[in-house]
């Protein structure tokens, strides 16, 4: 019995050791990068929306920002074929790519926080879309990077620390978003939350 049981101990710590792959490491960092954007346009930017005094209609219309998570199909073949100097000819087209989406998504988001929704919501909206269609873009290099980089017995590990990794930057793009804008304005927390994009960048 006392065999069995360490046998069984030994298993799980044997199988627990793929977490600490470096590559797999590196999923969980970069599944927190993809699922940070995606709630600075969801959660975060209607309870912002509310809070300049916009109706429920007006706020269901922001509802279009979510079109390029449904389409981004449409230019995922671009983004797995076409080359993008400097980025892929220094980093390679995975990497390139990536460093790339992440990059203009930290200009985006802080630009989004810098918009006046009750003064000029058409401006809030556009900068919205911006967020979302580099998020989309993103979140499909960073699923061929998952994919190219780990071995097949690593794949489960991956998909769950991508799983993780979103879960988490989804609880910093709401309450902690939220709790930096309480004290210190929308500005303040968009301004956060692009450079938490510095995860993904350095990773």
């Amino acid at each position: 019995m006392a065999g069995t049981t360490g046998k069984t101990t030994g298993n799980w710590l044997e199988a627990a050791k793929v977490y600490l792959d470096r590559r797999v490491i590196t999923i969980l960092l970069l599944g927190f990068s993809s699922g940070l954007p995606i709630m600075l346009v969801a959660t975060t930017l209607s309870t912002w929306l509310r809070e300049e005094g916009l109706s429920r209609g007006e706020i269901g219309l922001f509802g279009f920002v979510f079109v390029p998570y449904t389409i981004k199909f449409i230019w995922a073949p671009l983004i797995d074929r076409m080359p993008l100097p400097p980025f892929t000819t220094m980093l390679g087209r995975r990497r390139g790519w990536m460093l790339f989406t992440q990059i203009c998504l930290v200009g985006a988001i802080w630009g989004l926080g810098r918009t006046e929704p009750g003064v000029d919501l058409w401006w809030t909206a556009f900068m919205a879309v911006l967020v979302a269609f580099f998020s989309a873009s993103q979140d499909v290099v960073i699923d061929a990077f998952r994919i190219d980089s780990l071995p097949q017995e690593e794949m489960g590990a991956g998909a769950a620390n991508v799983v993780l990794g979103y879960r988490l930057a989804m609880w910093v793009a709401t309450a902690g978003a939220l709790g930096i804008a309480e004290w210190h304005g929308w500005s303040a927390a968009y301004l956060a939350m692009a450079l938490m994009m510095a995860v993904g960048i350095l990773t």
